[in-house]
């Protein structure tokens, strides 16, 4: 067994469902190369690491925390704060507790050998929320979900979350989801957040990945979209060593709609891996995936975007871009488009290009007085920009983010 897997089972007293997944878990170990869906994204240094578990969350100064108003609930390294959350303004018809939630197997995905981080979570997650949003409301203010990693002295902490988010049918919800580290820290996160989108229900949301440098984190999201659904959202990978997001999407309901972007900027030796699985299974459904990646220093941005098409999901439009920049030579980014198409008369397309910045287009710009690195920074920003209009009236402040995290990769 690994050091990672002894450490994170230490002190378990869970049994029924809980042991069967922490068994599977250890049974398997963690997937290695052989392994497709983990090829690129080597595990080796981390199964080498231990972690303590169960520590109470240290005090966080609360302007970490500036610019993100109500509703919001704050968890500390994996751990509800109640003081720095403030849920006064929550919108009527939206409900909102604490507490690790129930997850859904949905095909059996967690039944995988690769699916170990998944397998913890529902076997160790001691906390999570459930945000319920009742049917035909339609509240007007956002609501925040803050995840902050705090240093707790020179330990290293791992912690495991469960979500589950549920629109009932015709319901409208904002979110944004904001994983911000308030000081150096090498610890683990590990989270599972299951969404379900009722019939005509409506969701807007967006995540931004700030971790601290030295972590290590790992998320899936799965969905499951009603008749007429539609979940729109931005992603922006930002900080972490190592960051993981499996999203897996399924449209099982005729009409159901996603638009789901994203941005991964892969800087200095950062490690960032999103994997899409988006599954058609009913008529006239339509995916629009739209990704940029970003890679400089010695930074890796690992992309994998499936669609299937089952059959009888006829009707169905997808569509995937993933381009993506090399900045440097240390830089290494791997794409895999995949599309999978089980069904007659559909539209769909997917592509993947890796580049550098025009050179014709830097020259234009030092030609009118800019220094080479705001030029490169400036064309940088306006490639990696268009994704971030698929969530409405959260562009502006996406852009603030994108652009804090760019200046700060320009920095001497």
């Amino acid at each position: 067994m690994s050091a990672l897997l002894d450490s994170l089972a230490t002190g378990f007293d869970g049994d029924g469902a809980r042991r069967a997944m922490l068994d599977a878990a250890l049974r398997d170990g963690l997937p290695g190369p052989r392994s497709e869906a983990w090829k690129y994204t080597p595990l080796r240094a981390l199964e080498r690491r231990r972690f303590d578990t169960g520590a109470a969350a240290p005090a966080v100064d609360p302007a970490v925390l500036a610019g993100i108003p109500a509703p919001r609930l704050v968890f500390v390294n994996g751990r509800h704060d109640q003081a720095l959350s403030d849920l006064s303004a929550l919108p009527a018809g939206v409900s909102l507790a604490t507490g690790a939630a129930d997850a859904a197997d949905e095909g059996g995905r967690f039944q995988r050998s690769d699916a170990v981080f998944a397998r913890l979570a529902l076997a160790l997650a001691e906390d999570g929320l459930t945000l319920e949003v009742a049917a035909g409301a339609r509240p007007d203010s956002p609501v925040h979900l803050v995840f902050v990693g705090a240093p707790q002295g020179d330990r290293e902490l791992a912690w495991h979350l469960r979500h589950a988010i549920r629109l009932g049918d015709g319901a409208q919800l904002r979110m944004v989801e904001h994983h911000l580290s308030a000081g150096a820290h090498r610890h683990l996160d590990n989270a599972l957040l299951a969404l379900e989108l009722g019939e005509g229900a409506s969701l807007q949301h967006a995540r931004i990945q700030a971790g601290a440098d030295g972590a290590s984190s790992f998320l899936r999201t799965g969905a499951t979209l009603a008749a007429a659904a539609h979940y729109a959202r931005v992603d922006l990978e930002l900080g972490g060593a190592l960051s993981r997001h499996e999203l897996d999407v399924r449209l099982v309901g005729a009409g159901a709609r996603l638009a789901a972007n994203g941005v991964l900027l892969a800087g200095g030796r950062r490690h960032l891996d999103t994997r899409l699985g988006i599954e058609h299974l009913a008529r006239d459904t339509s995916c629009a995936l739209l990704w940029r990646g970003i890679g400089t220093g010695r930074g890796r941005a690992v992309f994998h975007g499936g669609i299937t098409i089952h059959a009888g999901a006829d009707g169905t439009d997808a569509r995937l871009s993933n381009k993506n920049l090399l900045l440097s030579e240390g830089a290494e980014i791997d794409t895999q488009p995949v599309l999978v198409i089980h069904a007659d008369e559909v539209q769909a397309a997917h592509g993947a290009t890796v580049g550098r910045l025009d050179e014709d287009a830097l020259f234009y710009l030092r030609s009118r007085g800019l220094p080479a690195a705001e030029a490169r920074t400036l064309l940088t920003a306006a490639f990696a920009r268009e994704p971030l209009a698929a969530v409405e009236g959260a562009g502006d402040a996406l852009e603030a983010h994108l652009d804090r995290a760019l200046a700060a990769l320009a920095a001497p």
